[in-house]
């Protein structure tokens, strides 16, 4: 008999509530169905339920979608995703549940991975998820959100926050970003990577969601920080000073900063220290370099410094991460201390 234990994959059930974006709603059908094991094993599974019994639910547009699975599906989900919604009534306008959402969302299992896109996030805080913990959401309901919810810690900077079993993002897109990580956290950079690639999205998006607030259109002559970046990235493991950077936009290092900080969402050395991370990440997963060696191509330098970095980063060693990627690539819930991701400070 064969002692390799039964597959199956992690179950992603998607809470379809009446006003819905359809966009948001297929966001979660889109990065979770593509990630693929070795075998061609789809790795998760996504379903859709409503709070009502199977039957037709309104979206924001002009049309309903049909939802197949009522709330009883929760009750299977290893992970819940709320898209956002338009009509949340109470939630949105009191911070308290329905009788009907709260009989749904009762059935989730202790334990449960909870996530929420845009303003489904109302619905994880009228539930009590997010009492005294860090969240997120679109940066137009930011200051409503945290006047309704004062317990919550309300980051409206950030494109989503990973607070280990609850995750929040912000607006429309970010639940792209917010997905990927999730795919990333589970299985690695290649696996997310591969998804963004065939979903035509960039694997990792720099910045937070500070970057997309209205502020008055720049001079288009304006100079731009792209080719100190390109740069950058091509001499990841050599030391890059900041006047290095400012001298590839013949700029001055304040002028440099402020700009980079306007476009990015974030300081040139906090970005830089974001792609190092990132080049260690996908070289512990990749290759047998040796730590010492990963953190030298990694630009780190020594792995004292690489190991801190990813310490804060991700709240693992180099070792660790290395051993839950290259375990048979079947990372769900390998790391046990969870990354926040939480973008500029």
């Amino acid at each position: 008999m064969s002692s390799e234990p039964e597959f199956r994959p992690h179950r992603v059930v998607v809470l379809a509530l009446d006003g819905l974006l359809p966009f948001e709603l297929g966001i979660p059908h889109r990065i979770f169905g593509r990630p693929k094991d070795e075998r061609g094993r789809h790795l998760y599974e996504v379903v859709t339920c409503s709070v009502r019994p199977p039957g037709p639910v309104e979206t924001d547009a002009d049309f309903s979608i049909h939802v197949a699975h009522g709330p009883e599906a929760l009750a299977t989900a290893d992970t819940v995703v709320i898209p956002a919604s338009y009509e949340l009534g109470p939630v949105f306008e009191e911070g308290t549940l329905t009788d009907e959402l709260a009989t749904a969302l009762a059935r989730i299992r202790p334990g449960t991975r909870l996530a929420s896109i845009c303003t489904g996030v109302y619905v994880l805080a009228a539930a009590g998820h997010l009492d005294g913990r860090p969240a997120t959401t679109h940066w137009a309901d930011a200051d409503h959100f945290q006047r309704m919810f004062p317990r919550i810690k309300v980051d409206a900077d950030v494109l989503f926050i990973d607070d280990g079993d609850v995750l929040t993002s912000a607006g429309v897109a970010a639940g792209i970003d917010l997905c990927l990580h999730i795919v990333r956290r589970d299985h690695g950079t290649a696996v997310a990577n591969e998804v963004a690639r065939r979903t035509v999205v960039p694997p990792h998006r720099d910045g937070g969601q500070a970057q997309y607030i209205h502020r008055p259109v720049p001079d288009p002559q304006m100079a731009t920080t792209t080719a100190a970046r390109a740069w950058a990235l091509g001499r990841l493991r050599e030391p890059i000073q900041l006047r290095d950077m400012a001298e590839q936009e013949a700029m001055s290092v304040r002028t440099f900063t402020r700009r980079f900080r306007e476009e990015v969402g974030v300081s040139p050395g906090q970005w830089l220290t974001q792609q190092r991370v990132e080049r260690a990440r996908h070289l512990l997963e990749s290759t047998d370099l040796s730590i010492d060696q990963v953190a030298r191509d990694a630009g780190f330098g020594a792995a004292q410094s690489m190991r801190q970095h990813l310490q804060a980063a991700l709240g693992v060693t180099p070792t660790a991460y290395r051993r839950t990627f290259r375990a048979g690539g079947n990372g769900v819930n390998g790391v046990e201390d969870h990354e926040r991701v939480a973008g500029p400070r």
